[in-house]
C-alpha cells in the first residue's frame, strides 16, 4: 500500500492535519504523520519534531528552548528537507501533503522543494492567493488556497481539505500509471518566441539522434528551472541558444533569471553550446510600466502586455563581457555560435531591432574576453535558419559523445 506523508505543525494544527489524514486513509492509503512544530503535538504523530530536527546536525535543543519562532522555522525547514528527501530516496513515501499559515508554509515548501520534480506534493496555504514564487521556486509544488484560516474544521475548510486530500491521492495513484523508465540522455534547451524556429528544428534533430529534449521558456522562471535541472546532474547536454534573460538582469527588465544564469553547466561539468539569442531585447510589461529613465529608447510592442526595448551598443558590450567571463569557468566542452543574419527575429536586416553597431559590440566583447580555448563559430545565417540549428546540434552531439 502506498504511503502519503503529512508534514506540519501538529502542535498548532493537529486537529486539521489529523482530519486530512483520515480523509487520505479513507481513500486506501497509508499515512505517515511528521511533526515540525516547536511545541508538543496535540494528536499522535509517527515522526516527532526532535527526530526531524536532529537531521540538521545543529544544536536544535538550544534553539527550541529559546522559543524564537523565526529561528525554529529556519532550522526545522532545513531539517525537514533532509528528512523528507531521505524518506523519498528510501521509497518510504510516495507523496507529501501539508497545510498551514506563514510558518507552516515556509517549513513545508522548503522540504518539498528538495524533492524531485514529478514527486507528488500538495500545499494548502493561507498564502496561496498571493505571490507564491518564494515558496514554489523551480519546483512543481501544487498550492491550494485555504480560503479561510487553517484554524479548526468548518464548512469551508472541510471542502478545501477534502479537495487537497483527493488531489494528493489522485497524484500518487496516477504516478504509477503514467511514469515509465526512460534511459535517453537528456538535453535542455532555452527558447523564446523569437528563437522558436531554431529550437524546434534543434529538438527534432536531437530527438532523431536519440536524445530527450526539455525546452525551457526564457522568462526568468524558465531559466531558473533549467539551471536547477542542470545542477541536479540529470542533464547530458545544454543547448542554450536563448540567453536573453541576461539582458533583463543587466538592464533592469522583468524577466531576469538572476546573476547565476549560465553558471550551472560550468559547475556541473555539462557540455554546452551557447548562442546570444534575443540579447537584443529587454522585457517590460505594458508601455506605461517602462521606467522613465528609458525614455527615447527604441521599443517594440510585442503584444499589449509585453514591451520590448532594444539593447544599445554599450549594454551589448557589457553583455558580451559577462557571457564570456561566465563561459570561461566551464570545464566541460563549450562552444559559442554567432548568427550573422540576426540574433533574433527582430534584429535581422529590415526588422525593427536591426542594429549592426550594437551586434558588433556584443560580438567584439565576446571575442576579446573569451578564453582562447573557447571557439566562436560565426555562421552566415539568422538564428532561426535550419542550418544554424543543425550546426549547433551537431556540435553538441559531438561533445556529448566525447564527454
Amino acid at each position: 500500500m502506498k504511503t502519503i506523508a503529512i508534514l506540519g505543525t501538529f502542535d498548532t494544527k493537529g486537529v486539521e492535519l489529523e482530519a486530512v489524514a483520515g480523509m487520505i486513509r479513507a481513500s486506501g492509503f497509508n499515512v505517515l504523520r511528521i511533526d515540525v512544530g516547536s511545541g508538543s503535538p496535540t494528536v499522535a504523530v509517527d515522526i516527532t519534531a526532535p527526530e526531524v530536527a536532529a537531521c540538521a546536525e545543529e544544536d536544535w535543543r538550544a534553539i527550541r528552548a529559546r522559543q524564537d519562532r523565526g529561528e525554529w522555522v529556519a532550522l526545522i525547514a532545513r531539517a525537514s528537507a533532509l528528512h523528507l528527501r531521505g524518506l523519498v530516496e528510501r521509497g518510504a513515501i510516495q507523496g507529501v501533503l501539508s497545510l498551514g499559515g506563514g510558518g507552516g508554509t515556509a517549513i513545508a515548501t522548503a522540504a518539498m522543494r528538495s524533492l524531485p520534480i514529478g514527486f507528488p506534493k500538495v500545499m494548502v496555504s493561507t498564502l496561496a492567493s498571493g505571490n507564491v514564487a518564494p515558496y514554489i521556486g523551480t519546483s512543481d509544488i501544487v498550492m491550494i488556497s485555504a480560503v479561510v484560516d487553517v484554524a479548526g474544521m468548518n464548512r469551508i475548510s472541510r471542502v478545501i481539505f477534502g479537495n487537497a486530500a483527493g488531489a494528493i491521492c489522485g497524484m500518487v495513484q496516477a504516478a504509477g500509471d503514467y511514469r515509465e523508465k526512460n534511459d535517453r540522455p537528456v538535453v535542455v534547451a532555452s527558447m523564446f518566441g523569437n528563437t522558436t524556429d531554431c529550437v524546434n528544428e534543434a529538438r527534432r534533430l536531437m530527438e532523431a539522434a536519440g536524445k530527450e529534449v526539455l525546452v525551457f521558456h526564457s522568462t526568468g522562471q524558465g531559466g531558473k528551472a533549467m539551471e536547477a535541472l542542470i545542477a541536479s546532474g540529470l542533464v547530458s547536454g545544454v543547448l542554450d541558444v536563448t540567453t536573453t534573460e541576461w539582458a533583463d538582469e543587466l538592464v533592469g527588465g522583468i524577466l531576469t533569471a538572476g546573476p547565476e544564469r549560465l553558471s550551472a553547466a560550468a559547475k556541473a561539468g555539462v557540455p554546452a553550446v551557447i548562442a546570444p539569442g534575443c540579447l537584443d531585447m529587454v522585457n517590460f510589461g505594458e508601455p506605461q510600466t517602462v521606467p522613465a529613465r528609458f525614455a527615447g529608447r527604441l521599443f517594440y510592442q510585442h503584444n499589449p502586455q509585453v514591451t520590448l526595448m532594444r539593447t544599445n551598443a554599450a549594454e551589448c558590450a557589457e553583455l558580451g563581457r559577462i557571457l564570456a567571463e561566465t563561459l570561461n569557468a566551464y570545464s566541460a566542452p563549450v562552444r559559442v555560435f554567432w548568427p550573422k543574419g540576426g540574433i533574433s527575429l527582430l534584429s535581422a536586416p529590415g526588422q525593427p531591432f536591426y542594429d549592426p553597431d550594437a551586434d558588433a559590440a556584443l560580438l567584439e566583447a565576446l571575442k576579446s574576453n573569451l578564453c582562447p580555448e573557447i571557439e566562436i563559430r560565426e555562421l552566415d545565417y539568422a538564428i532561426n535558419h535550419p542550418a544554424f540549428a543543425r550546426a549547433c546540434v551537431e556540435s553538441l552531439l559531438s561533445f556529448i559523445e566525447a564527454n
